[in-house]
């Protein structure tokens, strides 16, 4: 079965903030771990943003069938 593409960038960014986590524990610089965690940042973002997606794109295919099941009502009366 095909992973679903949601699926997929959430797998990426899973690895991209381990390799984060692997980079900031290594460093000893302050300014290469302050960059780190804003990075780690914006990557817990856009993990966020891709839930929020997949959660539209549930509700609009939910309200898409409500949409046909109101018109098939309406047409066979």
């Amino acid at each position: 079965m095909e992973e679903s593409h949601s699926k997929k960038i959430h797998k990426d960014l899973d690895i991209l903030e381990s390799k984060l986590n692997a980079l900031e524990a290594s460093t000893t610089d302050k300014y290469q771990k302050s960059m780190i965690s804003v990075i780690k940042g914006m990557v817990e973002n856009q993990k966020r943003l891709v839930d929020e997606f997949e959660h539209l794109k549930k509700a609009i295919d939910l309200l898409t069938l409500q949409i046909f099941d109101v018109e098939k009502r309406f047409n066979s009366e």
